[in-house]
């Protein structure tokens, strides 16, 4: 039993990736500090339905409220899963899912959290992307995607992903972006936001990326400015398992993945899973 302190935390964390055992096995022990701390969640929890729900009600029934964004694993129909839904229809079916737990998503009015640190409004995103994070050398989404062909790094979405009814995956991007940022605009003023999204808003932590050409499916060009379009707290993101702290433009961006078990096991010991996004605790920053 937790004992009460009235001094809960944000904490956050993403890509659990429960397909995996081993990841399994840790999203069943981790557990809240106090019945107060809200626990945030950005994206890629499972590609199976059912596994998503396991995962986010074992954790809402633990967390005084949890609040998730979609990762593209989420949105994939993947041969595994007996739910063939695609594009929109697979999302409001996870959005359907998450509401039955309790749990907060994109589509739901943004939080207030008023914990020490406080109070912040949570602001869950679901964006996308629209190759606009281009390989160098690269003018187009053709040449950035014959780029990835030859060099053999290719996303699964290409294949798993589909944007119905939308055209395209950018087509689908643009619309959620619009009403994204339309949604921010209209927040009372007053209460600083932390923003969840499972892509980076801004380019810069993609250039750490061991494959650079896989940038190109991990956000959009046009969520650059909303750290500063916006009164923002902290940006809260994962996608790409580089668990890390930075800074951009005075404002704190959390990378939080867990990852795969060949990542998160050739990793340092010591930093906790779950991340600390208030109070501000302790991190190791890298500024730009």
């Amino acid at each position: 039993m937790v004992e009460r302190t009235g001094e809960g935390r944000l904490l956050a964390v993403s890509d659990l990736h429960i397909s995996y055992e081993a990841n399994r096995e840790i999203v069943r022990e981790l557990r809240p500090t106090s019945p107060d701390d809200w626990l945030l969640v950005a994206g890629d929890v499972a590609e199976r339905v059912e596994d998503v729900e396991w995962a986010l009600g074992l954790l809402a029934s633990r967390f005084a409220q949890v609040v998730w964004a979609p990762g593209n694993h989420e949105l994939w129909t993947h041969n595994s899963d007996p739910v063939r839904l695609r594009g929109v229809a697979r999302y409001e079916r996870l959005v359907e899912v998450c509401r039955g737990l309790g749990v907060l998503t994109p589509e739901d009015p943004y939080p207030v959290w008023d914990g020490v640190g406080g109070p912040v409004r949570v602001a869950p995103l679901f964006v996308l992307y629209d190759y606009t994070f281009r390989p160098p050398g690269t003018a187009s989404k053709e040449e950035g995607l014959a780029y990835a062909q030859r060099t053999g790094v290719v996303c699964a979405d290409e294949f798993m992903l589909h944007p119905d009814p939308y055209p395209s995956r950018e087509a689908w991007c643009a619309a959620r972006v619009e009403l994204t940022a339309r949604r921010l605009a209209e927040c009372p003023p007053g209460v600083p936001l932390v923003l969840v999204n499972h892509y980076p808003l801004v380019r810069d932590p993609t250039r750490v990326l061991r494959f650079p050409e896989f940038a190109q499916w991990c956000g959009t060009e046009a969520t650059g400015d909303w750290h500063r379009r916006f009164p923002v707290a902290a940006v809260v993101y994962g996608h790409l398992h580089i668990p890390r702290t930075t800074w951009h433009d005075g404002v704190r961006f959390e990378e939080v993945s867990l990852g795969y078990p060949r990542e998160w096991r050739s990793r340092a010991p010591g930093r906790p899973l779950l991340r600390e996004i208030l109070p501000v605790g302790d991190a190791d920053p890298v500024r730009s």
